[in-house]
This record gives structure tokens, C-alpha cells and sequence, in this order.
């Protein structure tokens, strides 16, 4: 490997397992490493510290290992056995009710730069550094053989997560498929939940949603929310409620199916709308108890009659994704929060959420005290909401922790 020199007295994040060693306290390459190759990085009097993944960039190198050659032959096959211990422990893997859930959460499983998704059968990976685009071939064999037979596809979708370099081929594509794969029962029981090539029907905690990868954001659902998506169930029963930026309706199902008199979705793509129409009727809930609408969320909630609901959700998509975006995000937070905290009806819920990294936990429950004062109205906080377990985040490299929520309890 080339190796990688550090500035006196700037090897104590490593000595204390940080991921990342910043751009600002290298002091020599020796070598000539191309970007995604493996380099050591060595303290200022030529102790071995780790290696990882070199890359041009604030974040020059994504540390690998501390003490384990990533070089080995077996190294992916035994880190991928790890996170499916973990999520097997954690009672995820091989579960009768719930048969989709996050593989490898970047950091929080030692992989910098990797996200692996499972969704009955498939995984989809998405390289989010050079190194981990280079790798994934290695990736995917070694996914065949923590699942075996169980492994029907490896789907890369990593076109719009790996930074463009020349010499990138960046096109979406199938690593892997199962002889059967293309039959439409090779994932499920029944022939009717094998929809396309593309798209299938997973459980979560027993409700049915249908997962496009190909077309769909991310890798297809957002698997962070399942927990939070359950409380809301717990939370529904004879309520009105609204789930604005609902994407293909996971929360509108669980409060469906927690008995919501009548739940409205909310999001501004007719094609997300479209899947939770699809996602409504898969569960075998009517147009009586549903209502989807194809709008901005932001003026639908601003527009609704107070009181017109006793639940909200609001789970926008990430306002801030770089720290020079962070105070027009916490503007826009507190501008959405105020419309729902005034709009819910007296003894209501809000449910509200953040999945920008660089938004702590302080700045937007600050921005949600600011919108509760701002309405003039009494609000308690019941709970706090995070990400789930099988989106670990490693002690050592707090910045994981990116999802946050609260649970208000509005009069």
C-alpha cells in the first residue's frame, strides 16, 4: 500500500477509532495513490495506525480497519457477517413479520462509504466513496455467501451516491441475479407479490409495501423510519390523521392499520402518490379511509381548517445536506413546524422529524421550541425519535446518529 503520514499530534481521532482522517493533517502520500485505493496511515514517527479507502477531499481517507488487513481475501465476507450477526441479535434477519431492513449503515458497521439494503431477497448497494464502488464486486460475492440461496439479486444503484470520477462506470445495474430470479415467484410465496423485474412486496412489522428500487429514492423505502413508524400505529386509533411528505405512504399504512378513522397523504410526486395509492389498496384499506393528494406540503398544511386533524406527521426530506445550508433548514423547520403545531386539533400528536446529519439534535428541537412558541400554544414533548437499530451508529463517529424526531402533545 502507499502510505500516508500525519502531521505531529494529529493522530489522536484514530487513537481514539474516528473513521476519517481530514485532508488538514496529512503531512507527506508516499506513493501515488489513485483515488479508491487502499493506503496505511501512519502517525509523524511512522506508527501503523489503520488503513482505508484514499479520497480527494476533506475526508482524505475512510479507515477501513484499526487492526485486521482488508487486503485478506475473506475480509467482506467476514465485516458482512458481522452486521448480519448483529441485525440477526437484534431479531431483523429472518423474521416472519419483517423481512427487510438495513445490511450495512456505513460507519456504524466499520464500512465508510457502503450502504447495503435488504428487501426479501435483494440487496441494494449504494457506494457512497471511490473505494467502495471499486469494491463492490468483492461486495456482492460476499454477499452470496453470508445469504446463500436465500440471495435472489445485487442490485447496485450507486449512480447518484459515488462521487463522478473519469473512468467511473456509474450506470445502475444488476451484479448478481438468481437462475429464477426473473420468475415472478422467486421472491415470495405467492405469485401475485412479484410485481416486475424491478419491484416486490416486502413486510415490515406485518404491513405489505411495495419497493421499487430502480425508480424509487434511496434504495426504494425508507427502511430508518420503522420504529417511528410503529408508534404512530400505536398512537392512531380514532384519529384523523396527516402525513405530509409521505413518499410511497409508510406511516399512512401503519396509521391505517392502528385504525385512523381517515388518514390524507400528502407529498409533491404524483409518482410517490401513485405508489401509496397502490400501497392502501395491497393492504385492503378503501378509498373511505384514504385520500391521497398530489401537493406542495408545506402550503397543503398551511391551507387545512385548524383542528381538521388529530394526528401529523412531518417527515420532509433533508432542508441542509452541507453546514452553509444549516440556517435557512432551521428557518424552513421552524416555518413548517409552526403550520402543523397550530393546525392540529386541541389534545393532538405531531410527529416531527429532521434526516439533515448536520442538524444536531439541540438545533432542531430548537427550531420546534421556536414554532411552538410562535403558535402560542401549549406543547409537551412525549418522546424523543432516532434511527433504528440495524441503522447503528459506531460510538467513535457520533456524526452516524442523522435521523432525530420528537413527539409533541399538543392542547
Amino acid at each position: 500500500m502507499d502510505k500516508i503520514i500525519l502531521k505531529p499530534r494529529r493522530e489522536e481521532s484514530l487513537l481514539r477509532y474516528h473513521p476519517w482522517v481530514f485532508s488538514g493533517a496529512i503531512a507527506q502520500i508516499v506513493g501515488h495513490p489513485a483515488e479508491g485505493d487502499l493506503v496505511s496511515v501512519c502517525s509523524a514517527d511512522g506508527k501503523l495506525l489503520a488503513c482505508g479507502h484514499y479520497q480527494i477531499g476533506s475526508i482524505a481517507v475512510r479507515i477501513l480497519s484499526f487492526d485486521e488487513d482488508p487486503t485478506l481475501p475473506d475480509f467482506w465476507e467476514r465485516m458482512l457477517l458481522r452486521a448480519y450477526q448483529l441485525r440477526e441479535a437484534y431479531g431483523l434477519a429472518q423474521n416472519e413479520r419483517t423481512n427487510c431492513y438495513r445490511l450495512v449503515h456505513g460507519e456504524g458497521d466499520g464500512l465508510p462509504g457502503l450502504i447495503v439494503d435488504y428487501y426479501n431477497g435483494v440487496c441494494v448497494l449504494q457506494a457512497h466513496s471511490v473505494g467502495m464502488f471499486r469494491a463492490k464486486n468483492a461486495i456482492c460475492e460476499a454477499l452470496k455467501t453470508v445469504y446463500g440461496e436465500r440471495l435472489k439479486a445485487v442490485y447496485d444503484k450507486s449512480s447518484g451516491t459515488a462521487p463522478f470520477k473519469a473512468g467511473l462506470d456509474l450506470v445502475d445495474g444488476y451484479l448478481y441475479k438468481a437462475p429464477d430470479f426473473d420468475e415472478p415467484s422467486s421472491c415470495h410465496t405467492e405469485r401475485s407479490e412479484r410485481i416486475s423485474r424491478d419491484e416486490l412486496i416486502v413486510l415490515e412489522n406485518g404491513n405489505k409495501f411495495l419497493v421499487n428500487w430502480q425508480e424509487g429514492q434511496k434504495t426504494g423505502f425508507f427502511l430508518d423510519q420503522r420504529e417511528n413508524r410503529a408508534a404512530v400505529g400505536r398512537l392512531a386509533a380514532g384519529r384523523k390523521v396527516l402525513n405530509l411528505f409521505c413518499y410511497t405512504g409508510g406511516f399512512s399504512i401503519y396509521a391505517l392499520a392502528g385504525g385512523a378513522v381517515h388518514v390524507d397523504s400528502v407529498d409533491s410526486s404524483q409518482r410517490a402518490m401513485d405508489m401509496v395509492d397502490r400501497n392502501v389498496a395491497l393492504n385492503g384499506f378503501t378509498p373511505e379511509q384514504h385520500t391521497s393528494y398530489c401537493a406542495d406540503a408545506i402550503d397543503f398544511v398551511k391551507n387545512v381548517p385548524d383542528g381538521a386533524y388529530d394526528l401529523i406527521i412531518v417527515d420532509p426530506p433533508a432542508f441542509a445536506k452541507h453546514r452553509g445550508a444549516l440556517k435557512n433548514a432551521l428557518r424552513a423547520y421552524q416555518r413548517l413546524n409552526a403550520a402543523a403545531i397550530a393546525k392540529v386539533a386541541p389534545g393532538g400528536f405531531v410527529f416531527t422529524f429532521s434526516c439533515s446529519q448536520v442538524v444536531d439534535k439541540e438545533a432542531f428541537a430548537l427550531a420546534v421550541f421556536s414554532a411552538a412558541a410562535e403558535t402560542g400554544r401549549s406543547v409537551r414533548i412525549l418522546d424523543r425519535l432516532n434511527q433504528p437499530a440495524d441503522h447503528s451508529v459506531n460510538i467513535y463517529h457520533p456524526e452516524g446518529e442523522y435521523l432525530k424526531g420528537l413527539l409533541l402533545y399538543v392542547e
